[in-house]
């Protein structure tokens, strides 16, 4: 599971997810990738879920980069704990994501295989997503 080894403040604010995708939004790495469509948070649970569907449908054939990174911190209080006494504990860790932003990239693997895969992948993920591929 994706977390943060270490950060400055152990609980975080919710914030506001606006605008665009300002960096992460060009395939860089791979030749093919899976961009986000919607604004939305991704779950460290969720993208290994689409790590996890991308490897197997590959065979662990080629090469994955992981371009989202879940470094916010959610909190949950206790079911059935009163209203006050202060934030809940830390429940999991979510990627904050902004359209354009690439999740996921693919080398060494057919298109056919690629894209299918990346399909896998985007069913785990709870926004819409893109397949797209290097000019």
């Amino acid at each position: 599971m994706l977390q943060p080894k270490r950060q400055k403040y152990r609980k975080a604010f919710r914030g506001k997810n606006r605008g665009m995708a300002t960096s992460g939004f060009s395939l860089n790495f791979g030749e093919y990738g899976l961009k986000a469509m919607k604004h939305g948070q991704i779950a460290s649970v969720q993208l290994e879920a689409a790590r996890k569907a991308i490897a197997h449908f590959t065979k662990r054939e080629g090469k994955v980069w992981i371009r989202a990174f879940p470094d916010k911190p959610i909190t949950a209080k206790a079911a059935g704990s009163g209203m006050g006494a202060g934030k809940g504990d830390i429940k999991a860790y979510v990627a904050v994501i902004k359209p354009g932003k690439i999740l996921f990239e693919l080398a060494g693997v057919s298109e056919l295989v690629a894209s299918e895969s990346l399909r896998r992948a985007a069913s785990k993920l709870p926004i819409q997503t893109k397949f797209i591929k290097k000019l």
